[in-house]
């Protein structure tokens, strides 16, 4: 007799940027160019300060579990991070360290909502949000943005979904994935109130903060108590193999954020945590990674247009460029895969963003060599030719 297997992993969409890289270094094995641009993956490595003390505390530590919120020491330097970066006082108590950003989205969405709740996501927009959501039995209300907004959500884009039914949350991102668009200073306090009016929980991904080209984004903890504040080690501190992240948490999710995950998780990586901590000293270096992404972010909006990609997301932040190729193709699929194939040059299409226009869209991402960035448009103009 077969054995069962879930409806929800039945149901589970694939990450087609994960599928991507994986065809992408299945070429690399076979000894054939690649053009990494599928993947939000830092081509830097983790700052020389972290590595550093990582080889230290692999050499003199035990490197057993940590507290389940994380190391005294770490959570003082994220707290201490947010004062001098944003000019916002945070408690240490709040914060709660992650296995990366992910194990944040499942800590936070298990604390803050219930099966059958409704919370609203951007799209196009990152596709781990609504896959987590829905795997916790939470339904994703998808708010179909427009340019005209930077793809982000508004007011009146809440109001139509809370017609439709209550809504109990709304994820925000701010430099967003795919698009590379921020929130204003003003939109993000706008959405936070009307969070707080209408009784939504706000979950703010701000995993992408320090990488922006177009001023500094905004933290929802500036509007506000409530608000679930989420980011990573992965994007500015170049560690995404590290998987470490943290969660600023309100009072009145701490303990439930603390059960689950001395429950799902125990601990984050105590190798990283002690890595994390140093690199809050390392900002010149991670800075200039900044400077590299602005410097492939320039030469990728002069010369895409050029060669027939030439209606791109505002890309304000993130290291992303998304690019409506309605004009050489309606299927970013198969585009994609044909250009890998043809080319070597690995891109994501949009339907991992967006599920009704993605077919139509597909990502860039410019984190890697700049001159690889070079080489790829180089490619690509042979090939659209």
């Amino acid at each position: 007799m077969p054995l069962k297997v879930s409806e929800r992993s039945r149901n589970l969409p694939p990450f087609y940027a994960m599928e991507v890289m994986r065809a992408a270094n299945a070429r690399e094995t076979a000894h054939q160019a690649v053009y990494h641009m599928e993947v939000g993956q830092p081509d830097s490595s983790a700052p020389e300060g972290a590595l550093r003390a990582a080889e230290v505390a692999l050499r003199e530590h035990r490197l057993g579990y940590t507290d389940t919120l994380g190391l005294p020491e770490l959570r003082q330097a994220i707290a201490t991070h947010y004062q001098d970066y944003y000019g916002e006082a945070v408690d240490p108590s709040r914060v709660v360290v992650t296995t990366g950003s992910s194990g944040a989205f499942v800590q936070a969405f298990l604390a803050a909502f219930d099966v059958g709740d409704r919370v609203a996501v951007a799209s196009p927009g990152y596709p781990c949000y609504r896959t987590i959501l829905s795997a916790l039995g939470v339904e994703a209300v998808l708010l179909e943005t427009e340019i005209e907004h930077g793809f982000q959500p508004t007011p009146d884009l809440l109001d139509r979904a809370r017609r439709e039914g209550p809504l109990d949350g709304l994820i925000v991102a701010s430099p967003a994935n795919p698009t590379g668009s921020m929130l204003s200073n003003r939109d993000l306090e706008d959405l936070s109130a009307y969070c707080d009016t209408h009784g939504v929980r706000l979950v703010s991904d701000e995993i992408y903060h320090g990488v922006t080209y177009e001023g500094k984004a905004a933290t929802a903890l500036s509007y506000g108590p409530n608000a679930i504040v989420i980011n990573s080690f992965s994007k500015y501190f170049s560690m995404t193999g590290w998987r470490l992240g943290w969660m600023i948490v309100p009072e009145d999710l701490m303990q439930a954020c603390e059960y689950l995950g001395q429950n799902l998780f125990i601990s984050a990586p105590t190798l990283s945590q002690v890595a994390a901590v140093a690199a809050f000293d390392c900002k010149d270096e991670l800075d200039a990674n900044v400077v590299r992404y602005a410097r492939n972010r320039a030469l990728l909006l002069e010369e895409l247009p050029k060669i027939g990609f030439d209606k791109l997301a505002p890309a304000d932040g993130a290291f992303y460029l998304y690019a409506d190729v309605s004009g050489l193709t309606n299927d970013s699929q198969e585009f994609c895969a044909r250009m890998l194939s043809e080319t070597g040059v690995a891109a994501t299409p949009g339907l991992d963003f967006d599920t009704a226009r993605g077919h139509r869209f597909l990502r860039f991402s410019f984190a890697g060599a700049t001159d690889d960035m070079a080489a790829a448009v180089e490619v690509l103009r042979d090939w659209i030719r």
